[in-house]
């Protein structure tokens, strides 16, 4: 498949898609990976979706990764008496660890780590944010707050605890159960929730034991405030911008979204911005023109991918949802300042011979007509270099391993080749050069950049450059 765009889409599996044409329609419309949210549906069903995609990822001889992501802990208060009640700003309102139905002045909250690291002063946000209480009082078994956003607030809504670091796992026993599942099913990718600290991304490390790559998701104050070292210690990050605008002021979120962006880059971490992007289109044929704004603000600022929730997982429109999605971005894409303003906010180069190289890939493919960038490589590390460089030309890499072709589907610019491993010098030209003229990336008289690392299937090794014209 001749690529037409670097941008990156990951599509949400649900019940909206109904098979292998769906899948592949959605595919040859350009999404380039598919999520698995275990927040819902039965392992079943996504057993069912996951072999839907290695079928249409046989049939186009294409990889394409599946990420599955993990729910993490949910946090609600308990049910009331009569179902609901209204609070009123101003009143007092008790949340305690009694399990006796709520009503008007109090209800259970069956969570002792909030009650434990709430403390005067910090507030409590319910229902998505709908209501805010401030904490008057802590004790050991209750806190005593005041309603600040009043409403009406129904069994089992969610809270969420924007200033205080709780002593939880981002990793329930549900959540160790789909792990499980979803390691042995072989997924690519692991988005943990509810990351607060970057023991989080120790902890969720220990059980994947290198059986996937893992994805950190920014969604909370704590995160945001330990970026990089979440960063460092994952393998990419995802803005989940649904909790992460509950937890911060909505007009934080877009610069949040700048910073996540530019420090993933700078580390070469692939980064998905996520939630809401084309939301009306789950009922709409048509976007908004603000949605349209905010996915085209997401490529402008480099961003490696954009994640499609309901839009495709239960809406009406999938299919046009995921066309719209990929004119949005070739639109971008072919501005005339897009590549100028990437090359602008580049990231600093590290004192390493790959990124010397990928440094003047990114120079050669802007004074030269150059076609493509052909790049070996065995873990994928020295095309996630080139990618973090956002070179004018498509990357094409070619890998024995499908794991790592199907791990790069989330890179920017990168299209991946599963070729044998190479073995002698001799052979890197010219089999790069077939396989830029196969995949339909490179014609005769194209000028085509080679970097490869030798000796061959040694990680970080790329050391070498060449450009060559397709005759």
């Amino acid at each position: 498949m001749t690529p037409d765009k670097k941008v990156k889409i990951l599509a949400t599996l649900g019940p909206a898609i109904k098979g292998i044409d769906d899948i592949r329609q959605l595919v040859e419309a350009g999404v380039n990976l598919f999520r698995l949210n275990f927040s819902h549906g039965e392992h079943a069903d996504h057993a069912q979706r996951y072999q839907w995609v290695r079928e249409v990822e046989r049939q186009l001889n294409y990889p394409i990764g599946i990420l599955m992501d993990l729910q993490g802990p949910k946090l609600r208060v308990g049910r009331f008496a009569e179902g609901k009640v209204n609070l009123d700003r101003g009143q007092a309102f008790r949340l305690d660890l009694d399990a006796t139905p709520g009503d008007a002045r109090r209800v259970n909250l069956p969570h002792p780590e909030i009650i434990e690291a709430l403390e005067p002063g910090m507030n409590l946000l319910l229902d998505d944010g709908r209501l805010r209480l401030r904490v008057t009082a802590s004790h050991a078994d209750a806190v005593e707050t005041e309603v600040v956003a009043g409403g009406e607030l129904s069994d089992r809504k969610g809270v969420n605890v924007p200033e205080a670091v709780l002593q939880l796992s981002p990793l329930t026993a549900k959540d160790r159960r789909d792990l499980a599942f979803g390691l042995d099913l072989g997924v690519d990718w692991v988005a943990l929730s509810f990351v607060q600290r970057p023991e989080d991304i120790v902890e969720a490390r220990a059980l994947i034991q290198g059986r996937a790559y893992l994805m950190a998701k920014i969604e909370k104050p704590s995160a945001v405030q330990h970026l990089e070292e979440i960063a460092r210690l994952c393998d990419a990050i995802m803005v989940a911008r649904g909790d992460l605008g509950v937890e911060v002021p909505a007009e934080n979120v877009p610069r949040i979204q700048k910073d996540i962006i530019r420090t993933c880059r700078q580390l070469g971490r692939p980064v998905v911005v996520a939630t809401q992007m084309l939301e009306s289109m789950r009922f709409s044929p048509a976007p908004t023109r603000a949605e349209v704004t905010d996915v085209a603000n997401a490529v402008a600022e480099g961003t490696d991918a954009v994640m499609l929730s309901a839009e495709t997982a239960s809406g009406d429109y999938p299919l046009e949802t995921v066309q719209m999605m990929s004119k949005i971005i070739r639109q971008v894409e072919n501005g005339p300042d897009f590549q100028s303003q990437l090359d602008v906010s580049r990231p600093q180069a590290e004192a390493t011979a790959s990124d010397a190289i990928s440094c003047a890939i990114r120079r050669i493919s802007s004074i030269l007509p150059v076609q493509v960038l052909v790049n070996y490589t065995e873990s994928g590390s020295s095309s996630l270099r080139a990618s973090r460089e956002r070179p004018k030309a498509p990357i094409l890499s070619l890998t024995p391993n499908l794991e790592t072709a199907r791990r790069l589907t989330l890179a920017w610019g990168i299209y991946s080749v599963v070729n044998e491993r190479l073995h002698k010098v001799e052979e890197v030209t010219s089999t790069a050069l077939e396989i830029a003229q196969a995949q339909g990336m490179a014609q005769r008289g194209d000028t085509v950049v080679i970097t490869a690392g030798v000796p061959f299937g040694q990680p970080g090794s790329t050391n070498s450059l060449r450009i060559e014209t397709l005759g």
